[in-house]
């Protein structure tokens, strides 16, 4: 094995191994590229709060990039994701990064209902329409690609806050459990306990046509939440006629997909490539 090839397995090992690995995944991130809004308020609970990253040079035929991490429903922080913010921003987008609501102070559906609210803030205060009204795409990883798939696909969280589905131009999920039972698993049912009908929780349930064009990536060793979840969505949303892109990533799993978007390790993965190329495809 290479040397250096061994020193980055090492230090990917450490990262993964750490307590905190998104705060080690920050000190290695270049602190450039560009201006940070922190702290800026969507609603009027205490996790209704977004930062944004805004490129130095900015492109404003570019979308802007919502992004919803993932943790569970349970967990997470916007500001352990500046890594995102710095990734897309060097390469011209402005991004978003919200928080929302976490179990047990909440359960479903009001983390989704705090994400139409983020993007129904973004659309009336970022969106930047070049002869037409959908600027916005929406990427999450785990929960946070549930949460932007069930936005993307469920129109009525969105025209609920006034939002047109159409404000929509594109979805990204990295290893989102589209598919499965929230009701079926010990880990997850005391969230979604307020479903009735675990369809109601299910992306998959809401696939139409003329949804969003949508990209699924999903590491193939992943074992937390299983690749069927995004061959299951894609066959289902290529079979309704709408455009949809599957990229399976050999040798990743599901920590791995997150941190090949972060500047220093984007050799792990095609994942911001494949990203980037994605929403500047000129067909769409």
């Amino acid at each position: 094995m290479r040397p250096l090839r061994s020193c980055r397995i090492l230090l990917i090992g450490f990262i993964l191994a750490s307590c905190s690995p998104l705060k080690v995944i920050d000190t290695l991130v270049p602190n450039e590229g560009y201006t940070a809004e922190t702290g800026i308020a969507y609603g009027p609970e205490k996790r209704q709060m977004l930062d944004i990253y805004h490129p130095v040079r900015p492109d404003l035929s570019k979308p802007v990039i919502v992004f919803f991490y993932g943790g569970s429903w349970k967990n997470g922080e916007r500001g352990n994701y500046r890594f995102i913010g710095q990734s897309f921003a060097a390469e011209g987008f402005t991004v978003v990064v919200p928080d929302y609501r976490l179990y047990p102070e909440v359960r479903f559906p009001d983390f989704i209902q705090d994400g139409a609210a983020a993007i129904a803030w973004v659309a009336d205060n970022l969106d930047r329409p070049t002869g037409g009204n959908s600027r916005i795409v929406l990427i999450g990883h785990s929960a946070g690609a549930h949460i932007a798939s069930l936005l993307a696909l469920d129109e009525h969280y969105l025209t609920r806050d006034g939002v047109s589905p159409d404000v929509i131009q594109a979805v990204v999920g990295l290893a989102g459990p589209y598919a499965f039972d929230p009701l079926r698993y010990r880990s997850t049912k005391p969230i979604f306990e307020n479903a009735e009908d675990p369809d109601t929780a299910r992306p998959v349930t809401f696939v139409r046509a003329g949804a969003p064009p949508t990209l699924l990536l999903h590491g193939v060793e992943d074992r937390t939440v299983w690749p069927l979840n995004s061959e299951d969505l894609a066959a289902r949303l290529a079979k309704a006629g709408n455009h949809v892109s599957y990229l399976p990533l050999e040798g990743t799993g599901h920590v791995e997909i997150l941190l090949a978007l972060a500047q220093p390790f984007t050799y792990l993965a095609p994942v911001r490539a494949s990203i980037v190329s994605f929403i500047e495809e000129p067909e769409r």
